[in-house]
């Protein structure tokens, strides 16, 4: 009778003893410290592999098991997220990382803007540090000028400097892979960085959607012609960026930028530039247009005929004559009203 108790106790010990490490490990388990780099990260797809990508990419270490409570509970969905780490222990958050969406803001990448001008804007509105910055879009850059497409992104409020310059260039990249895919015949660098260098000049020259495939057939038709450009846009690079081109910087400039005194496209784009621009680009209007000009209504006439582009030179000129002198007599009779009124 002892001995069958005895037995009976030793495997009540020995089941207990199992339980005790079925229970133990999954509690050690879940107060293992989870590595991570960063807390804010975009995943750019709901499925698992890419969930998994993206963890890993942001320094997390998911084990086997981590991934099992993904796969078990919910895969989260595409967006941004923001997590603690250290708040919950390792089973829950990885079985509810799905729910750990971020607050995002709206940021605007303007057209015709110079890297310089993107990173500045970026550090103030999302209270970033600007060298970092700068730091990450040289390093994932792709050219030299305009790898950002000018476009309304939505990022994480709190995403850092890295995250946020590799989002920007995911998020552009994807459309320009899209469109280059779609809209060119060669896809090839060469082909279309020449595209890119256009569209930017288009870009510089009007903002009208309109207008733009005009353009574009001015400069495809006096590129094919061997001309020089002769565009005040290409002026318009780097420090230079929002400056009036004037006659003193046509002589003097001496970059290659200056198309009045060298044929062919600038080294590279002028700044950033929008899909309008791009189609334009890729699609110039069958004309032989090879000269425009701005007008009073703030639009281009265009010609293919030097004397009358220069008396449409000639009519804007006449026109901005007569609008300051408008606006002199304007400020002369402001100012005479105000002296009758102090001598009453």
């Amino acid at each position: 009778m002892k001995q069958i108790i005895s037995q009976k106790y030793s495997r009540f010990v020995t089941y207990l003893k199992i339980f005790a490490v079925l229970i133990f490990l999954p509690l050690a388990y879940n107060f293992i410290p989870i590595t991570y780099a960063t807390a804010t990260f975009y995943l750019p797809a709901s499925d698992f592999e890419t969930v998994e990508q993206t963890l890993k990419k942001n320094g997390y270490d998911v084990t086997w098991i981590d991934a099992f409570m993904i796969k078990l509970i919910r895969v989260p969905m595409k967006g941004w997220y923001e997590a603690d780490p250290k708040k919950h222990g390792r089973f829950l958050f990885y079985a509810y990382l799905h729910r750990k969406k971020a607050s995002t803001m709206k940021v605007v990448i303007y057209a015709g803007e110079t890297k310089e001008e993107v990173v500045k804007r970026l550090a103030n509105d999302m209270k970033l540090d600007e060298k970092k910055l700068m730091h990450y879009y040289k390093k994932y850059a792709r050219f030299e000028e305009g790898d950002i497409l000018a476009y309304r992104y939505t990022i994480a409020r709190t995403a850092n400097e890295k995250t946020t310059m590799e989002y920007l260039f995911r998020r552009s990249k994807q459309m320009l892979e899209t469109f280059a895919k779609e809209h060119l015949q060669e896809a090839d660098i060469s082909k279309f960085k020449q595209t890119h260098i256009i569209a930017s000049i288009i870009q510089k020259e009007s903002n009208l959607a309109d207008e733009m495939p005009a353009i574009s057939s001015v400069i495809h038709n006096r590129l094919k012609k061997n001309m020089r450009l002769q565009m005040d846009s290409t002026l318009n690079y780097g420090p230079y960026s929002h400056t009036v081109v004037t006659a003193e910087r046509i002589r003097t400039d001496e970059s290659p930028f200056n198309t009045y005194k060298y044929k062919g496209l600038p080294p590279h784009a002028l700044g950033t530039m929008s899909l309008e621009a791009l189609r334009a680009a890729t699609y110039p209007h069958k004309n032989d247009y090879l000269f425009f000009m701005l007008n009073k209504e703030g639009k281009h006439n265009f010609t293919h005929d030097y004397e009358e582009h220069r008396k449409n030179i000639k009519l804007f000129k006449d026109y901005l004559k007569e609008k300051k002198a408008q606006e002199e007599n304007s400020t002369f009779s402001a100012l005479q009203n105000e002296q009758n009124l102090t001598d009453k």
